[in-house]
């Protein structure tokens, strides 16, 4: 059966952090019925979706800012989960204060480091001093408990209605295009029909033999495969020893992506799917599949 949102209903999504963080946000956009899971670390969100205290998850992936979440490619070859669908967020910051306080009273800023890199022109314009805190929704949490109409945060406009914060600005990141990518995972594969606008998501190590990592990958373009994303990284606490991680635009069915990986299984090693998934409509609008 294919992976649909429609049908998660009140089923228990994992996400990492704490209630109110974009991934909690991200899940409440995809999931309005679901019964959030907040974890402290991204393994203890994948650990409670494999031993089935969640039945989904929603994982950060990468950012158009940040780029890759490092963590994410390192946990998810071993974690024995699935990849069954994708979200992208459009990252909103907005500048939280207790009731009553006002930008101008405003010394002080506090929010994980990306977000603050991320509104930095903003806090700069208003001469607000930055404090780095673990991440935004504990930030706002802790404001929130302050109440010192001097201090603020930044975080998602869900934080303001969990903790009961003003928006004293909203909408404050310096680039419009802020966009974090979401996968879905479950603990089973759950393909969609072939045909349908699919991505393709598989890590493998190339062979130790010259250009093997241009030969792996001379099936998909020679097979008309469009690759969204090739990343590599280290592994196993070596140089020599790399894993490569791409998404590819195509169904594992399609006649032409099985052509590809047969090829690319002559010049690599444990090559290992991740999942095949409904292509997000957001990639559309963006010129893609």
């Amino acid at each position: 059966m294919t992976y649909d949102p429609a049908r998660v209903g009140n089923s228990v999504v994992a996400y990492q952090g704490a209630p109110a963080a974009f991934s909690h946000q991200a899940l409440r956009e995809l999931f309005p019925q679901a019964v959030p899971l907040p974890c402290p670390t991204f393994d203890e969100a994948l650990s409670a979706i494999k031993d089935g205290r969640a039945d989904y998850g929603v994982i950060p992936i990468e950012n158009t800012l940040a780029g890759r979440v490092a963590d994410i490619h390192q946990l998810l070859p071993g974690a024995n989960l699935y990849i069954v669908g994708e979200y992208f967020l459009r990252i909103r910051h907005q500048l939280l204060a207790p009731r009553g306080a006002t930008l101008a009273g405003l010394k002080t800023v506090h929010s994980h480091q990306m977000a603050l890199a991320q509104c930095r022109k903003f806090w700069l314009e208003h001469h607000l001093t930055p404090v780095v805190h673990d991440d935004t929704a504990g930030a706002a949490r802790d404001v929130a408990t302050w109440n010192d109409p001097t201090v603020a945060a930044i975080a998602s406009s869900l934080a303001a209605d969990i903790y009961g914060l003003d928006t004293v600005a909203a909408n404050i990141e310096d680039a419009a295009h802020n966009t974090t990518r979401f996968i879905i995972l479950s603990r089973e594969r759950d393909d969609p029909p072939p045909g349908a606008p699919t991505i393709t998501t598989f890590v493998f190590r190339v062979r130790n033999v010259p250009a093997a990592l241009y030969k792996a990958m001379g099936g998909f373009a020679t097979n008309g495969i469009n690759m969204t994303k090739l990343e590599s990284y280290q592994i196993g606490g070596s140089f020599t020893a790399t894993q490569f991680y791409a998404d590819i635009e195509g169904h594992p069915a399609d006649r032409s992506v099985r052509l590809a990986f047969e090829e690319l299984a002559f010049f690599s090693t444990d090559v290992k799917i991740l999942g095949s998934y409904p292509a997000h409509p957001f990639r559309k609008r963006e010129g893609g599949v």
